[in-house]
């Protein structure tokens, strides 16, 4: 099949499957719009399921807030069994009884909020020069990383049955949750490895709002357009601001403005007539173009061509 490419944009609130990497998932999402331009903003490994957020067109220039932002994941461990991959894909390591209560596993759970720090895995997407370190450890090779600082704002257990651990955990962007189920096990004295992993939330963005790949395809054109969101919608935590169309065109032709705003230094939405164009950084009384629409720019300079702002 051919597929005729069009200019998209926006963001689609997808629920990747199982099974599926990040990447294969965002190329069905893509072929199903038709769109010219897509990128993912968090990658799931295949092994976990979950909110993917999928942006299109000009809305990948804003998703740089949503990698950074912080992530929700319900996840179960099975105590008792370390193994080599910390899930379900590796070979069993080690067997140990599991003895736990819930008064136990809720005050170990509370060891583990704030900040940490944790060493990325081997087998994970992690790069180094860039291979991704599950090529290396596959070939029997271990890579040296350093320890990178994590935070975790809200870690609760959710059900324990067994030898089987339900928890769900808010944490900062770069937590291996597959770690985090490794290190809760040693500390019950148990060991234990993750055999399901879910994301439920990206900042303000809820799994609940999320479509998946079968209600997407059983849908028309128009079905799926309506499912997607506005290109300012991932940059709601920012303050925003009104420009005029003199303010516009000298902003888009790379110029600062003068502006005595009552607001902190830091990125600006901008909207021109009502409609979202870009953002700016403010610098004391300096607002400077950071990301503007392309359609802005080529606006821009028609009219700089026309003469009419001159």
């Amino acid at each position: 099949m051919v597929h005729s490419w069009r200019p998209l944009d926006g963001v689609l609130l997808f629920d990747k499957p199982l099974e599926l990497s990040s990447n294969i998932a965002l190329q069905k999402v893509r072929r199903l719009y038709q769109a010219e331009k897509a990128g993912h903003t968090g990658t799931l490994d295949p092994l976990a399921s979950g909110l993917l957020p999928i942006c299109f067109g000009e809305a990948t220039k804003f998703s740089l807030g949503l990698l950074d932002a912080d992530k929700t994941y319900r996840a179960t461990i099975c105590l008792g069994e370390t193994t080599t991959t910390g899930d379900a894909e590796g070979e069993v390591l080690k067997t140990r009884p599991v003895e736990v209560t819930e008064a136990i596993v809720q005050q170990t759970l509370k060891r583990f909020c704030g900040a940490s720090q944790q060493l990325p895995p081997m087998y994970s997407a992690l790069k180094h020069e860039g291979k991704p370190l599950y090529e290396y450890i596959r070939k029997g090779v271990t890579i040296e990383r350093a320890l990178r600082d994590v935070f975790i704002h809200e870690l609760r257990m959710e059900r324990l049955d067994g030898n089987e651990l339900e928890i769900v955990v808010r944490c900062s962007k770069g937590t291996y949750v597959r770690t985090l189920g490794e290190d809760i096990g040693e500390v019950l004295g148990c060991g234990g490895h993750l055999t399901a992993l879910r994301r439920t939330a990206i900042a303000r963005f809820d799994l609940k709002d999320a479509y998946t790949l079968d209600q997407l395809a059983s849908m028309d054109d128009q079905q799926r357009l309506n499912c997607l969101l506005p290109l300012d919608c991932m940059l709601q935590d920012m303050p925003s601001l009104e420009l005029s169309e003199i303010e516009l065109h000298r902003m888009a032709q790379g110029q600062r403005l003068g502006k005595q705003l009552d607001y902190e230094d830091g990125k600006i939405r901008l909207y021109s007539n009502g409609k979202f164009v870009g953002v700016a950084e403010l610098l004391g009384t300096r607002l400077a173009p950071s990301r503007l629409l392309a359609s802005v720019a080529k606006s821009a300079a028609s009219v700089s061509n026309s003469g009419a702002l001159n």
